[in-house]
């Protein structure tokens, strides 16, 4: 599949861990096993939460597991003026306005947090702090390749959502979506915990005419107590004293086959690729 173009697009707010080493590894060995390209995009658009030293300590990560990237590594915090082109692109097809409802605001009217447009008719002072929402309707529905069918609407499970946050930074829903398509993304294998994210990125696709893109979502490594591995949650750093036994784990946890008898990391890697079977990863 020569035309398979797949990333991976951390966040260099921390350290990778074992649960992105999970994600990062699944996504090189399916863009590999089809003969394609893997890109690297740094999530850094959020610079309030960026870690500067993060970055540099992904990117060696990375190269220390054997997992090169193709091409220029992509930057967010680079292509502000695309997430604007995108925006007005919104709004001059009446999709986008501003909003100055509180989360509080919200959670009053409804319960469960779902924005019920009340900005939407209003004549809102733009000169108050205010995010931009999009106007979704209908319901998306994709295939995944692990979940198979998966379908939502986006007017009763979230609602109008914020495409530019009331600080100014463009969000991650629009930002990735014109990084994705910025890229020529054909397929992103990333962990379940997004999997509620893909149809407010489908929408967005649909809304800016953007080709559509593949997804599989892998189950997200968790830790005894049943929580997702993450930076928030305090997840320790990937240990690089034993780079072949943690990437064997890896393989592991994916329901991969371990190869034997491997005492480097590319004879690893290439096996791994050979092997690679997507619908082998299991959930519990």
């Amino acid at each position: 599949m020569a035309d398979y173009i797949g990333r991976f697009a951390p966040s260099p707010t921390g350290d990778l861990h074992f649960g992105s080493l999970v994600a990062a590894l699944a996504s090189y060995l399916d863009a590999r096993h089809h003969q394609g390209q893997w890109l690297l995009r740094i999530d850094d658009i959020d610079q309030f939460r960026v870690d500067k030293n993060a970055t540099i300590e992904i990117l060696t990560t990375l190269k220390y597991f054997g997992l090169q990237w193709d091409g220029i590594i992509r930057y967010q915090n680079q292509n502000i003026n695309a997430y604007q082109q995108a925006l007005t692109h919104l709004e001059q097809q009446n999709l986008a306005y501003p909003c100055v409802c509180s989360r509080t605001e919200i959670f009053k009217l409804s319960a469960a947090g779902i924005y019920l447009g009340t900005c939407k008719d209003w004549g809102i002072d733009q000169t108050l702090p205010h995010s931009i929402r999009i106007s979704v309707a209908g319901i998306i529905r994709f295939t995944d390749q692990l979940h198979v069918q998966v379908e939502q609407s986006l007017s009763t499970a979230v609602g109008d959502f914020i495409i530019k946050r009331k600080d100014g930074i463009f969000a991650y829903q629009l930002a990735t979506v014109v990084d994705d398509a910025a890229q020529g993304i054909t397929h992103i294998v990333r962990g379940d915990d997004l999997l509620d994210s893909t149809p407010r990125q489908i929408y967005l696709q649909q809304c800016l005419n953007y080709p559509a893109i593949s997804y599989t979502h892998i189950p997200v490594v968790k830790d005894k107590q049943g929580i997702k591995l993450s930076k928030q949650s305090h997840a320790k750093p990937l240990d690089k004293k034993h780079p072949i036994e943690t990437l064997k784990q890896a393989l592991q946890f994916l329901n991969q086959p371990i190869p034997q008898n491997i005492t480097s990391i590319p004879i690893l890697l290439q096996k791994a690729i050979e092997n690679w079977q997507i619908k082998s990863i299991k959930y519990e």
